[in-house]
């Protein structure tokens, strides 16, 4: 029996045009990017308000990569409507962030452990105090695990996910000192919808640019954070022998190193390319789960059943 909320507004995709792992960029520019550099045989499903998504194979995998737009608003509606309308089970944000440790620098990856933010977006649940949602630890953990196969030691920690860009409440002291990472605009309404849903989310960021170190990168240069993974199972572009995917990361860097820039450039979306790979249409591990894993599912399933007790199902949607 077909789904009646489809299609959407806001998606016009075919029920089953999704894969149940979708990569989000912010910039549609970026989904298109992701889709034709790395899947093989993508095919657009949705460009509903230019909003792409497509949907290909990585290294045999079924994907799917879909741009989310800026803020929380944006990302709230179309994760929510690939969660409870398109069976979508794990959305992984591959985006920038603009750094507030000084532990982390231009170029960086970040991996979002939780959210903190000054949304109200998370009050429709029915908690009445301050939340930071936390990110799905099965995707922390593989994420992670596909990042230092990479050669990459992420930094993993709290996100401080805004409304707003232009700020003037000089918060960013006051969460450097609580160890926040990196400040961006979207996670904290992506891990909420999917704690809502029992589904996973994940939010992967670049530092862009660093709010006390006076760095930064421009408009083409953030748009250009995409990644060419550097492990050698990875790096074969569809059609390609690894040696001659080697050979085209070697001219890749070689033109990026003649305009200023380095190979950490290329990091941006690979952790989530692997992980993509990793789940494939499923997210069982083959292994034993360890103690670790075990202890993040308990805290996970806990936390997302307090969230779906709150509210009924099927949430209110504007019109």
């Amino acid at each position: 029996m077909s789904n009646p909320n489809i299609p959407t507004p806001h998606i016009t995709a075919k029920e089953g045009d999704f894969a149940r792992t979708v990569l989000m960029p912010g910039d549609p520019l970026r989904s298109k990017f992701i889709a034709e550099t790395y899947l093989e045989n993508p095919v657009l499903v949705n460009d509903t308000r230019g909003v792409q998504g497509y949907t290909g194979l990585y290294h045999g995998k079924r994907v799917s990569v879909m741009a989310s737009g800026m803020g929380m608003p944006s990302i709230g509606i179309y994760s929510y409507e690939l969660f409870n309308f398109y069976g979508v089970e794990n959305i992984i944000r591959v985006g920038t962030a603009g750094g507030l440790s000084d532990s982390v620098n231009v170029r960086d990856v970040v991996i979002g452990l939780s959210s903190y933010t000054n949304s109200n977006f998370g009050r429709q649940f029915g908690f009445d105090g301050n939340v930071a949602p936390c990110c799905s630890f099965k995707l922390l953990e593989q994420a992670v695990a596909a990042a230092r196969r990479m050669g990459i030691e992420p930094s993993v920690g709290p996100l401080y996910s805004s409304d707003i860009f232009y700020d003037e409440s000089g918060m960013s002291g006051k969460l450097k000192k609580l160890g926040v990472l990196a400040v961006e605009m979207e996670s904290a309404a992506l891990y909420l919808n999917a704690a809502r849903a029992g589904k996973n989310a994940l939010a992967i960021c670049t530092i862009s640019d660093h709010l006390s170190k006076n760095e930064s990168l421009d408009a083409q240069a953030r748009r250009e954070l995409q990644t060419v993974p550097l492990d050698g199972s990875a790096a074969d572009r569809p059609g390609e022998e690894p040696r001659a995917a080697r050979k085209h990361l070697r001219a890749r860097l070689a033109r990026r190193a003649a305009v200023g820039g380095d190979e950490r450039d290329e990091h941006a979306v690979a952790p989530g390319l692997l992980l993509a790979r990793d789940l494939g249409e499923n997210l069982l591990h083959k292994a034993p789960p360890s103690a670790a894993h075990r202890r993040g599912h308990f805290f996970w399933n806990e936390y997302t059943s307090f969230v779906r007790k709150k509210q009924p199902a099927g949430g209110k949607r504007w019109t």
